[in-house]
């Protein structure tokens, strides 16, 4: 029996250490497929963030009528943030004076409509998904502007406000009334806030802060890029397809539709994974057999993940939160539901899955040559960025020492002075990190 048992441990031993390395293997053959996308992606956001202004914009947010219902979805989309960084700006909005519901209208454009996510979605599952993704939006956004209407306002919004006002009475860092309250991770317009874009796209400087609004996109998304590849990389080796058959149904109709659209969100509350992070786990989703609008309403849920619904109850107080946890979980649902009939109206649902997600080694093939092109093009980035103050970059922004954030010194919600000088935050939930890492470092006199 001794020596059954150590053989079923041997054997148990090498299969996990087998899944382990199968499981890494297929995260970085995501990422190697979507290395030039990301980039391109990301340099793309940085160049629209650094020439295109949206003050004006921004600044006439105080209802949700449909024209600052579109100036909200056109100004969260010129903005490339995390689902953090999003929730932070939608606070910081809303503290300043804008209404409610084009505060978090604003949220879901800045997470779901931005050109990176598009790129990735292309190369990783198809030209399907990013039509559906934008046209998806659109339809989500208007659901929100309606539900948002009847359920986000009233007396829990009016004390939210309230709970914003008394933070920022007791905090020196929380400053709202001022305009510095409406940045958060929104980067500006940086040094060339006054110039044309005409003019700054001639200058080095306005270069220079692309450049840098670029690498601190990257450098904000890394952690949710990583776990959302490693995630997917596990999903696709040791999940196996009946599971996932069992979890999504199918084979009933328009019941296999709604149920997977429900279930789609569900998988994003609990996978703790945002942002561009949810795109791996999107194609592991759809190779497993989750229908076309379950994927869709999966990818615009990750502003209802786990973390982030803590978050707004730290900010709105929990039973507002808990209201917005039930309308994104339906909006996100019905968006995906009615873009998926919308699609197989039309023809466009793809009509088979992938075997396999990505090619079992590296070829010498466009991918590679891409990748090669775009690394030469991210060095010639990160060179900028490293050289920002000799190229004159703007000193109007920081670089949040927590999560690398290019934020506006002017918008930032949170600052610090330290014996270095004052560093500034897109938000409170690095500020608070930052404070407790300095107090358990510094030694006591």
């Amino acid at each position: 029996m001794t020596l059954i048992a150590s053989h079923a441990l041997a054997l148990t031993s090498g299969t996990v250490l087998h899944n382990i390395g199968a499981s890494l293997r297929e995260a970085f053959f995501m990422f190697w497929d979507t290395l030039w996308a990301l980039i391109l992606g990301f340099a793309l956001s940085g160049v629209v963030q650094a020439f295109v202004p949206r003050e004006a914009l921004r600044a006439k947010l105080g209802d949700h009528r449909p024209a600052a219902v579109a100036r909200a979805s056109a100004v969260g989309t010129l903005s490339s943030s995390c689902s953090y960084a999003a929730s932070a700006m939608a606070k910081s909005l809303f503290a300043k004076g804008a209404d409610f519901v084009t505060s978090m209208i604003f949220m879901f454009a800045s997470t779901n409509l931005v050109v990176e996510l598009g790129i990735v979605l292309v190369v990783l599952i198809g030209w399907q998904f990013v039509v559906a993704e934008y046209v998806g939006g659109i339809i989500m956004i208007v659901l929100l502007a309606l539900l948002g209407g009847i359920f986000l306002t009233g007396r829990l919004v009016t004390a939210a406000r309230a709970k914003l006002d008394a933070d920022h009475d007791r905090g020196p860092g929380h400053v709202h009334s001022t305009g510095h309250e409406q940045g958060a991770h929104d980067h500006g317009t940086g040094g060339d806030q006054a110039q044309p874009w005409r003019t700054a796209v001639r200058t080095k400087s306005g270069w220079a802060d692309a450049a840098t609004y670029t690498i601190a996109d990257l450098t904000m998304l890394r952690r949710e890029m990583i776990i959302g590849f490693l995630a997917a990389g596990v999903l696709a080796v040791t999940v196996p397809t009946a599971f996932w058959h069992a979890f999504f149904i199918s084979g009933h109709g328009i019941w296999t539709s709604i149920e997977n659209a429900v279930v789609g969100p569900f998988i994003a509350l609990i996978s703790f994974v945002c942002s561009i992070g949810n795109v791996p786990l999107a194609a592991a989703l759809w190779k497993g057999g989750i229908s076309f609008g379950g994927v869709v309403s999966f990818i615009f849920a990750d502003l209802i993940a786990l973390p982030l619904v803590l978050i707004y109850r730290k900010f709105y107080g929990g039973r507002l939160a808990l209201r917005m946890l039930a309308v994104f979980w339906a909006v996100m649902a019905a968006a995906g539901l009615v873009t998926e009939l919308i699609f197989k109206a039309a023809g466009l649902v793809p009509t088979s899955r992938p075997g396999q997600i990505v090619p079992e080694h590296l070829t010498w093939n466009y991918t590679t040559v891409l990748n090669i092109i775009f690394l030469l093009v991210f060095a010639v980035l990160y060179y900028a960025y490293r050289k920002r103050n000799e190229l004159g970059g703007s000193d109007s922004y920081a670089i949040d020492p927590v999560c690398g954030m290019a934020v506006e010194k002017a918008a930032a919600p949170r600052q610090s002075a330290t014996e270095d000088g004052t560093r500034w935050f897109c938000s409170d939930r690095c500020c608070e990190r930052f404070e407790s890492t300095r107090s358990t470092t510094t030694p006591t006199r």
